[in-house]
C-alpha cells in the first residue's frame, strides 16, 4: 500500500505504471474527490506533455488528444466536486478532521474564494488544495449552475493547456529530459508560495476563529 501511494504521488510512475488511464484518473480524482488534494497534478500534466514528444510510445496519444482528454477529466472532476458540496451542503464546515479532510483546507479556501470570486475555479486551478476544494465549495453556497461551469470549463483548458503545452515544448530540449526532477520541484514550490501566503493571511485574520461561513 505504501509503495503504492509513493507511485501515485510520483508523476513518473503514475505514467510508466497506469499509462493514459490513470493519469485521466489522477486529475479526476484531484479536481473532484476529496482525497485527490496530494495528488500531483501540475507537475504530472507537465510531464504528461513532455512524454508526448519525448517517449509518445508511452501514453500512445498526441498532444491534441491528450489536452482535451485530461480537460474533459477536470471538467468532470470538478461537476463531482460541485455535486458532493451541493449535497452535503454548509455542515461540511462543521465535519471533524481525518487523515483526508482537513477543515482548515476549506476554510483557506473559502477566504481564497471570498477575495476571488468565481475566478477561484480559474486561480484554483493552478494551487494545490484549492484546486480541490474550490468546486465543493461552490457547491456548497450553490453557485448556479451555469456560471459554474463556465468558469469550471474555462479554469481546465487553461490549466490543462498551459502546462501541457509547455512541456511539450520543453520536452524536445535533452536538458530539460535529464534535469525534469529539478524542473518538477521547482513548479512544487511555485504553485505552492501563494498558496502558503494564503493560509497565513487566514491564521492572522481577526475573523478565523469567529465565523467561517
Amino acid at each position: 500500500m505504501i509503495e503504492f501511494l509513493k507511485q501515485l504521488t510520483d508523476p513518473e510512475s503514475i505514467i510508466h505504471y497506469g499509462g493514459f488511464a490513470l493519469l485521466l484518473f489522477v486529475v479526476f480524482a484531484e479536481t473532484g474527490l476529496l482525497i485527490g488534494f496530494f495528488l500531483p497534478g501540475d507537475s504530472l500534466i507537465f510531464i504528461s506533455g513532455m512524454i508526448c514528444v519525448s517517449k509518445p510510445e508511452l501514453l500512445g496519444v498526441n498532444i491534441f488528444v491528450l489536452i482535451f482528454s485530461l480537460t474533459v477529466a477536470a471538467v468532470i472532476g470538478n461537476m463531482a466536486g460541485y455535486w458532493f458540496g451541493f449535497k452535503i451542503g454548509p455542515p461540511l464546515f462543521k465535519r471533524k478532521d481525518s487523515l483526508i479532510f482537513k477543515r482548515s483546507y476549506l476554510i483557506i479556501t473559502q477566504r481564497f474564494y471570498n477575495r476571488n470570486g468565481g475566478k477561484t475555479l480559474i486561480l484554483g486551478r493552478f494551487l494545490p488544495i484549492i484546486r480541490t476544494f474550490a468546486p465543493i465549495l461552490a457547491g456548497v453556497i450553490k453557485v448556479d449552475f451555469k456560471i459554474f461551469m463556465m468558469y469550471n470549463i474555462f479554469g481546465a483548458l487553461a490549466w490543462i493547456g498551459l502546462l501541457a503545452s509547455i512541456g511539450y515544448y520543453l520536452g524536445s530540449y535533452e536538458w530539460v529530459q535529464k534535469n525534469i526532477g529539478y524542473i518538477v520541484i521547482g513548479l512544487v514550490v511555485i504553485t505552492l508560495i501563494p498558496l502558503i501566503s494564503t493560509y497565513f493571511k487566514e491564521k492572522k485574520s481577526p475573523q478565523n476563529n469567529k465565523n467561517h461561513h
